[in-house]
């Protein structure tokens, strides 16, 4: 048995990033959803009213990346646990392809959303965006795509499998030196958090990731390794969303001006914003990414 080791609670962290921001608190809870194979999804919940923007995150990442942008936005907001990730279940046959992974996200919006939602959606979640999108137009009134297109990103996740070339550690501190030495996590303090949410204590003491996608990626884990995303598929699913998608590039992310260039001829009528920013722009710019997000959220 594995557990978190934060003695504090998930969510204990929220007032101050709140008084810091200079935004009222918003009341969070998480919530789970079991899903027809015994599998569950789990998310965060923030506002008391259902939620009208819905947040997926990146490979290796968890629903707390967007604790920020979701406090600054302050409107109902739900952030999900992708499955593999954060308390989601892991999947047996280790496909996170993001065309499997949009059934279960479009469960969640069905469940927890009263009316179509904005869709945010980073790198792999922004893939897994698209998918939902086109295949359920009815849940989705537009989305936002965090630094990501449909065959970007192989240099990134080519530096990922290096990162995960270690899987357990001797403390946090530890886990955020092996950060630190690959540039990831920015500043130590902030970063300890984001660490603590995104790993656990193992009985043997060791601290290991809580995602499944670092056994995946490692060269040193049995499990079983899956194909890349299915850039083509993604592509269409670009071409068929119905909604408006709004581009959020990172200038110093995953995407170059070739990939900038292929999405405005395939989608002239949508917005392409530049934000200086690294890829995790929901961590380094969440001031600018919350206003970005909020002309996108539906109004009620």
């Amino acid at each position: 048995m594995t557990t978190m080791h934060a003695a504090r609670g998930e969510f204990s962290h929220l007032d101050a990033e709140a008084a810091e921001l200079g935004v009222p608190l918003q009341r969070a809870e998480r919530v789970s959803l079991a899903l027809d194979d015994a599998r569950t999804l789990s998310a965060l919940r923030f506002g008391d009213e259902a939620p009208r923007v819905v947040f997926a995150h990146g490979a290796g990442l968890n629903a707390h990346t967007w604790d920020r942008t979701v406090l600054a936005l302050g409107l109902p907001a739900l952030a999900l646990d992708l499955p593999g990730h954060g308390d989601s279940s892991w999947r047996d046959d280790a496909d996170y392809d993001p065309a499997r992974l949009a059934p279960d996200v479009a469960r969640a919006i069905e469940s927890w959303a009263a009316e179509p939602v904005a869709l945010v959606g980073h790198s792999l979640g922004g893939l897994t965006a698209l998918h939902v999108a086109a295949s359920r137009p009815d849940l989705v009134a537009r989305i936002v795509l965090v630094d990501i297109l449909p065959g970007a990103g192989a240099d990134g996740s080519a530096q990922l499998a290096r990162f995960y070339e270690r899987l357990d550690f001797d403390s946090i501190d530890d886990v955020l030196d092996h950060a630190g030495a690959f540039g990831l996590g920015g500043a130590r303090e902030k970063a300890r958090r984001s660490v603590e949410l995104n790993t656990r204590t193992r009985p043997d003491g060791r601290v290991e990731w809580k995602h499944h996608m670092a056994r995946i990626m490692s060269p040193l884990a049995p499990d079983a390794r899956t194909a890349a995303p299915d850039a083509d598929a993604a592509r269409r699913a670009l071409e068929a969303a119905a909604a408006p998608i709004d581009l959020v590039a990172a200038e110093h992310g995953f995407l170059s001006r070739a990939d900038v260039d292929a999405f405005r001829a395939a989608r002239p009528g949508d917005a392409v914003h530049p934000v200086a920013s690294s890829h995790n722009v929901q961590e380094t710019a969440y001031l600018e990414l919350a206003g970005l997000i909020r002309p996108a959220v539906p109004r009620t």
